[in-house]
């Protein structure tokens, strides 16, 4: 599959006004909400492992065919098993020794085969990802690390934002997990806009403000350690959101809108509630990442 046509395979990122849920919080403003969903997975890292794909082939890293090596057992794993299969490209997950066995055979079934690796933590397993790739003449894609990462947010995720808006925003609200996201957006929309960048972490895991990486339950922001994508220049503020505060406005988001989203969303969502308190009349835009089923699967 040539690159240009993984690209051609990426969902849509609409850009919605959330109108009924400013005004059931008594708010005075405009809030947006960039929704980054449309995959197997319901988050964005469905789009960003076929734009890495695609980023990667074009430079010239990944050839035709050629195997991809990444380390973690989460949701981009699972979305880069679906693209990489989809491309033709054999993956190989290194995957933590203590990830269940639930995890394991749901990978597996994606088609990705597994590496069992002995590492304490997300740096460590990449490390051995990337020693293992390079054993294999294997293509290491390193989402957690690689310019391509935040490269894929400054070609698609940021101008989906501006162009979705009314007008330009006064605030860009982004939950930092990779740091590729906040990254990406935020460099495309301080090169083509005057809005301030805010970044958002688990008030549990306060690593961006030089606090102590701790316990929360925001899945996909918080990983307990500065990303080594992050870039502190292009970021104006942070916020830190409790996980019951992400919670809690994540299902006011789905009885005022409608929008299954989650935590992580509501933890961008609560952000911009504090920012349109703090600034009313302000212009808000939020990436929402990722959405929540209303029921679990039996």
């Amino acid at each position: 599959m040539p690159p240009e046509e993984y690209f051609q395979s990426l969902p849509r990122f609409p850009v919605v006004k959330l109108e009924r849920f400013v005004q059931k919080a008594g708010l005075e403003g405009s809030l947006f909400a960039c929704l980054t969903t449309g995959g197997a997975t319901g988050t964005i890292k469905d789009a960003l492992a076929w734009g890495m794909l695609a980023i990667a082939r074009q430079s010239g890293r990944l050839e035709a065919g050629q195997m991809v090596v990444e380390a973690g057992a989460g949701h981009f794993a699972a979305a880069l098993a679906v693209a990489c299969s989809c491309t033709g490209h054999p993956l190989t997950l290194c995957v933590p020794f203590s990830t269940s066995s639930r995890r394991q055979q749901l990978l597996t079934e994606l088609g990705a085969r597994l590496k069992l690796c002995a590492a304490a933590d997300l740096p460590a397993l990449a490390r051995q990802a990337a020693e293992f790739a390079q054993q294999q003449g294997a293509c290491f894609l390193d989402h957690l690390s690689s310019d391509d990462n935040p490269e894929f947010h400054r070609r698609v995720t940021g101008p989906a934002l501006l162009r979705g808006m009314e007008a330009e925003p006064d605030y860009v609200v982004v939950g930092v997990g990779t740091g590729g996201t906040i990254t990406g957006v935020g460099e495309y929309c301080k090169a083509w806009s005057q809005a301030r960048v805010v970044a958002v972490e688990p008030y549990e895991s306060p690593a961006l403000e030089g606090g102590f990486g701790g316990r929360h339950s925001i899945p996909g922001i918080g990983l307990g350690f500065v990303p080594p994508s992050y870039n502190p220049y292009v970021v104006d503020r942070v916020l830190a959101v409790s996980s019951g505060e992400a919670r809690q406005t994540a299902r006011r988001l789905l009885l005022t809108e409608g929008l299954p989203a989650c935590p992580s969303a509501g933890a961008a969502a609560a952000a911009a509630c504090r920012l349109l308190e703090e600034a009313p009349g302000s212009r808000v835009a939020c990436i929402f990442a990722g959405t929540e089923p209303l029921l679990e699967q039996e």
